[in-house]
């Protein structure tokens, strides 16, 4: 691996870290942000289902501008968009202006999760699951950090203007550094969509993501006790997993690995229709971690790397679904009642799996180019 590409894969983990922010500090934050804006778990859940979906949304806008254009400009807009989400959270007292500034985040979030994920799978086909692992090893190491520094805190408006003056001066200066290769091979996204792969594979995500969406955003108030150690721990375990299962999927196969983990989504989901918290939030968090990784590395090995940006943009929407589902869905049914929540989640980590295995009896029955079956299987 040459120096620049190295020091693509240094500043791809470097943003993701402050990309985790928006997600897996969302338990941090939610406190403070029922406190200051005196308000019900509920009406704060909607701005983390708004969050869900700007952010995979215009993944698809940005990514398609990223392939065309190259990274660098869009990207320094959406790093500012980015900082703007924490900097107008900051200022305002007004529940309805903190959705809109989180939505303007969410946006740049979004676009720069893309952006940079997409480095990985575009600079690295041989290696394309460890290097998107790694990249996205940021996504949950930066709220790690993050995480007992917001705890410390007692309102939110002086945490999140911190965040958002770091940001606007890391983020750009950073994007500034990135670059695409210019010959690259893929399918369009206008043929990708035509396929029943895809959807497929994109509805898998939705629900397999599920189980991990219900404990990102609900974890504040599932947990009746160790809050401050679930709430570090658990995006500590989603990152450190991303390389791992990363590196493993190259050498034994994409689809092989992502059915390993589906199961392991399942057995968590079993742990938590039992009420079984701690160990739910281990499996769940490892395991759910790698999702994200092995299916964007899914999509680069069958579609092609020159629009993978794009087409991982719209395979990234499957987390605003999962995000509804998870989110207020979830939250709706469980304060109404808590069997019928955890059942919603077990049914959804059993769906994701077998469209998964839909997709391998294709393989079995040739429906996949033999060139894009070595990759992956």
């Amino acid at each position: 691996m040459n120096n620049r590409l190295s020091l693509f894969l240094f500043i791809g983990f470097i943003i993701m870290s402050f990309n985790s922010l928006y997600q897996y500090s969302w338990n941090a934050l939610l406190p403070l942000l029922q406190k200051g804006f005196n308000t019900d778990i509920v009406e704060l859940e909607i701005a983390f289902t708004l969050f869900t979906i700007f952010s995979t949304t215009f993944q698809i806008v940005g990514g398609s501008i990223a392939d065309y254009k190259g990274p660098k400009k869009i990207g320094i807009i959406s790093s500012v968009f980015s900082a703007i989400g924490f900097l107008g959270t900051s200022s305002t007292k007004s529940i309805y202006l903190f959705y809109i500034y989180w939505s303007l985040g969410s946006i740049g979030e979004g676009i720069l999760y893309g952006i940079v994920a997409n480095l990985a799978v575009k600079w690295f086909p041989k290696r394309r699951g460890f290097a998107t692992g790694f990249v996205s090893l940021g996504f949950g190491l930066g709220a790690v950090i993050a995480n007992p520094i917001i705890f410390t805190f007692t309102n939110y408006h002086t945490v999140t203007l911190l965040i958002g003056l770091i940001e606007i001066v890391v983020l750009p200066l950073l994007v500034y550094f990135i670059d695409y290769p210019i010959k690259a091979k893929g399918e369009k996204p206008t043929d990708v969509v035509r396929t029943s792969t895809w959807w497929l594979i994109y509805a898998s995500f939705a629900t397999s993501a599920v189980p991990l969406t219900v404990l990102s955003s609900s974890l504040g108030y599932l947990a009746k006790e160790n809050i401050e150690l679930l709430v570090t721990i658990f995006p500590l375990l989603s990152g450190s997993s991303r390389p791992i299962i990363g590196y493993l999927s190259d050498y034994l196969g994409r689809l092989k690995i992502i059915s390993a983990v589906l199961i392991s989504m399942i057995m968590g989901s079993l742990l938590f229709f039992f009420g079984l918290l701690i160990p739910t939030v281990l499996i769940v968090g490892f395991f759910g971690g790698s999702l994200i990784t092995l299916y964007f590395t899914l999509s680069g090995d069958i579609f092609g790397e020159k629009y993978a940006t794009a087409n991982n943009g719209i395979l990234y929407t499957g987390k605003a679904v999962a995000g509804v589902l998870g989110g207020v869905i979830f939250s709706m049914l469980y304060f109404y009642n808590p069997f019928y929540a955890k059942t919603f989640v077990l049914i959804n980590a059993l769906i994701g799996f077998l469209l998964i295995y839909i997709v391998i009896n294709q393989r079995k029955r040739g429906k996949v180019t033999q060139t894009k079956l070595e990759r992956v299987f």
